[in-house]
């Protein structure tokens, strides 16, 4: 599925963030020949005629080995313009899913031949307290809106993640403490 923004080629995303009961969150870590490391929320592309629920189930089995996992409220918008390092598009519109899990040992479906082919070479579990504003992650208010979810605050529709001012609304009230 595809769409424009001003004529560009847009892809249709959705991503997941992951939460277990510790409140740690599955992040993977993607190498980007121009753009460098970035850890970001798993999930990917919607194939033609897929659901949102149907892609993100595919993408968590194929990055995590996450087989059937409850997909919660839809909590999240970003629109993303950069060009991709295929040329196929000029940018991504994600929406982001609450799924909360027990903790697993991630084990994707995929070889990781074929996920570092997609620039994705790591998944991890971090502690929410270790999300710092050093690191490179995607969103990059990351650490600001995972405080506002484990305070058990999402919003009633989805938020635009890449919103200056809803981020600095929610810093005030949500900021992690890195003791």
């Amino acid at each position: 599925m595809t769409s424009s923004v001003d004529g560009l080629r847009i892809r249709e995303a959705v991503r997941a963030l992951i939460i277990d009961p510790l409140h740690r969150v599955l992040l993977v870590r993607f190498e980007f020949p121009r753009s460098g490391t970035r850890w970001a929320l798993p999930g990917g592309g919607l194939e033609p005629g897929e659901s949102d629920h149907d892609a993100l189930r595919r993408e968590l089995a194929e990055e995590l080995g996450l087989e059937n996992p409850v997909i919660g409220p839809h909590i999240w918008n970003r629109l993303h313009i950069v060009p991709f390092e295929n040329g196929m598009w000029d940018g991504q519109r994600e929406r982001v899913y609450l799924v909360h899990t027990e903790p697993f040992e991630p084990r994707p479906r995929l070889s990781w031949e074929a996920l570092r082919a997609e620039f994705l070479h790591e998944v991890r579990w971090w502690p929410a307290a270790d999300l710092d504003d050093a690191t490179h992650f995607v969103p990059a208010s990351l650490p600001v809106h995972l405080g506002a979810v484990l305070a058990g605050q999402w919003p009633n529709e989805p938020i635009d993640v890449r919103s200056e001012e809803h981020t600095s609304e929610l810093q005030s009230q949500f900021r992690i403490s890195y003791a």
